[in-house]
């Protein structure tokens, strides 16, 4: 099979069209035969050489994909070949297959193309645990997300809108706050003309929950703007994981500071994020309520250029891979 194969660790040239065995299912596993393959903010990481898959992955990069099933692993009864399924992957899914456990697959939704399945789980498995799980976002309460034109950004407007939230982000360009605008936001400020602690001040908005993947500068920000009893998210820190802060608002504020990363999870922890997802959001898709924002589609054998392109921020929503 054709997969991408990184290298060395560097620019996205060194991501290159390889040929390897297509992988066999283990207990419990299925083989999907890879239809397309999202690209996100921690494949680029890893070609980088800082984000490297845990124990027992794949090197190939990829972390979710959409296709068909091609065959069973032993005890694997979910699914049966045929099936179009979406799945959450701790490496692999640049490739024409890829293996996961049955457990972390989800039925691709009515009415979604290949192309629009695989841009879900990573990016709503990482929404529903850290908004809805950890943040513990309630109707009628204010959730602020910065980068809200990314992938992660246009997935937290949407599932926060479709439960009763207040939605406010920070984007960087007019062109990306308008879309976001057109998602739902209840609010767009664009960071590189305006501070967003500022804006959120003078319209006396205090968001209850806060999902940042910015961090550095941002963080003493989050703490500030955060509403009585507010919760604050970290899933990644494009700013920088060190920094200097007040944090006397955690005490005077009651506020929650924390944080988490998805790819190390255990099977068993992505699956319960799975089945929250097929009964609380599946049904969301069926119903024409949700769908995927995808900015552009590249061959497989153009992985370098769809990372080119994530690198370069100009994207509003999901990059895909197509086999």
């Amino acid at each position: 099979m054709t997969a991408i194969a990184i290298t060395s660790p560097g620019g996205p040239e060194v991501l290159r069209p390889v040929e390897l065995p297509v992988p066999v299912p283990r207990p419990g596993e299925i083989l999907v035969r890879v239809k397309a393959a999202g690209v996100n903010r921690p494949d680029v990481l890893q070609r980088q050489g800082a984000y490297p898959p845990p124990a027992g992955a794949p090197e190939t990069p990829g972390l979710e994909i959409a296709g068909e099933v091609a065959a069973l692993g032993e005890g694997a009864s979910h699914y049966e070949v045929g099936d179009r399924v979406c799945a959450l992957v701790p490496g692999g899914g640049y490739a024409e297959f890829a293996v996961v456990h049955e457990d972390n697959a989800l039925p691709v939704p009515p009415g979604l193309s290949f192309t629009e399945a695989a841009a879900i789980p990573e990016t709503f498995f990482t929404v529903w645990t850290n908004v809805f799980d950890r943040g513990r976002l309630r109707e009628g309460e204010t959730l602020l997300v910065h980068g809200g034109s990314s992938g992660i950004g246009t997935t937290a407007i949407m599932l926060g809108k479709a439960f009763g939230a207040v939605v406010a982000v920070t984007a960087g360009s007019e062109e990306k706050c308008s879309a976001c605008r057109a998602l739902g936001a209840d609010l767009a400020i664009n960071y590189r003309a305006a501070d967003f602690a500022a804006v959120l001040a003078d319209k006396g908005i205090r968001p209850d929950v806060i999902l940042d993947m910015v961090g550095g500068e941002y963080v003493a920000k989050n703490l500030k703007v955060a509403a009585m009893h507010g919760r604050i998210v970290m899933i990644a820190f494009q700013k920088g994981s060190r920094f200097e802060a007040d944090w006397m608002p955690i005490m005077l504020k009651r506020l929650t500071f924390t944080g988490s990363t998805l790819r190390p999870r255990s099977v068993a922890e992505k699956a319960e994020i799975a089945r929250a997802l097929e009964s609380q959001v599946w049904p969301l898709f069926g119903a024409g309520q949700l769908k995927p924002i995808i900015f552009r589609t590249f061959p497989l054998a153009e992985a370098a250029a769809a990372h080119a392109l994530m690198e370069s921020s100009e994207h509003i929503g999901k990059i895909v891979l197509l086999t």
